[in-house]
């Protein structure tokens, strides 16, 4: 077993009626931590072809959807996680920087529009938005809705009220990863609790806003805790309709800096596991992807992923420029949406 925290007994008989209810599309199980490891411990090549008959059964297999990232506010963050550059506290090159301005976040909608992206994410390193800076956020997606993108919003924590602001404005995804397994996340953050992330999503979820959240590997957590990431989101009552698996891009300056990588098949692993137990989710092949090279990423998207991030920076990193993605689609017969 590699990289297990613990010894897990396997219930064979409920992998099975797993893995055969996630080929029918529209349909939730219930998935243990157990179950997955089962997953993850597959052979290579029957996780892969479990995976890709899951994908085509509720998704075309050669069709991935587009997405660009913008960070609206950079910086200054008051947070401790410890993979991001945008914490005040860490010693990077990421500088503190005022809210964009509304006609630079539509000029940066166009081009993302004009280079096929069919969503636009906006992102603000806050803790969570007061009201004089939800404002001012909520013309800028009311104006890049009416460009006729999807519109998705990071912002971090959401009090009462500030859900129903975005959905008024015309919000369709909200993001707000787990980042983590519930056992793992203290070694990564200590300034906001898993609670107040899930109660962020509940908020979401009760105003009918899509829910996008997801995880980084690769941060020193154990395969179990993989695991144990996947298993929160999929025994959610309705799973993310986007669920984003990042690979820690190490940032000098950060405490998680310096950390042993990921085994690339790992990861490959958990977009596969990612697939089988939340096959009516667009899995989004997300940060990390500068590092990966061409043959981790056709492997990616042949375990499941369907969605990545376009454009050449994602918040404060590097991210493969659109040109270079257009290449790789073309020699892999994918199609955006």
């Amino acid at each position: 077993m590699l990289e297990s925290d613990t010894q897990i007994v396997i219930n064979t008989d409920g992998l099975k009626a797993n893995l055969a209810q996630s080929c029918e599309a529209n349909t939730v199980s219930r998935w243990s931590v157990a179950e997955i490891v089962a997953l993850f411990e597959l052979p290579f090549s029957d996780l892969m072809y479990r995976a890709q008959t899951v994908h085509r059964a509720s998704f075309d297999p050669n069709a991935v959807q587009v997405s660009t990232l913008l960070s609206i506010k950079t910086g200054g963050c008051s947070e401790d996680c410890g993979y991001c550059p945008q914490a005040a506290r860490y010693h990077t090159e990421v500088e503190n920087e005022p809210l964009m301005k509304l006609d630079d976040v539509l000029a940066a909608a166009q081009e993302a529009k004009d280079n096929g992206a069919s969503r636009f994410c906006m992102g603000a390193a806050w803790r969570g938005p007061k009201q004089r800076d939800l404002e001012p956020v909520l013309k800028m997606i009311a104006e890049v809705k009416a460009m006729g993108l999807e519109t998705c919003a990071t912002l971090g924590m959401l009090k009462e009220g500030q859900a129903e602001q975005l959905k008024e404005a015309g919000l369709d995804y909200y993001n707000h990863n787990l980042d983590t397994a519930p056992e793992f996340y203290g070694e990564v953050i200590t300034t906001r609790t898993y609670q107040d992330r899930l109660e962020t999503l509940d908020r979401v979820r009760s105003v009918d806003i899509n829910v996008c959240s997801g995880g980084i590997i690769g941060m020193g957590e154990s395969r179990n805790q993989r695991a144990g990431l996947l298993a929160q989101l999929a025994n959610m009552e309705r799973p993310p309709e986007s669920v984003p698996i990042n690979l820690l891009t190490q940032v000098e300056g950060t405490p998680l800096h310096g950390t042993d990588e990921l085994d690339p098949i790992e990861f490959v692993r958990t977009i596969a596991a990612a697939r089988i137990t939340m096959p009516n989710s667009f899995v989004r092949l997300s940060a990390g992807r500068q590092s990966m090279g061409e043959g981790i990423q056709a492997m990616c998207f042949l375990a499941g992923a369907n969605s990545i991030f376009y454009g050449e920076k994602l918040l404060t990193t590097a991210n493969p420029e659109a040109s270079e993605d257009q290449k790789l689609f073309a020699k892999l017969g994918i199609n955006k949406i």
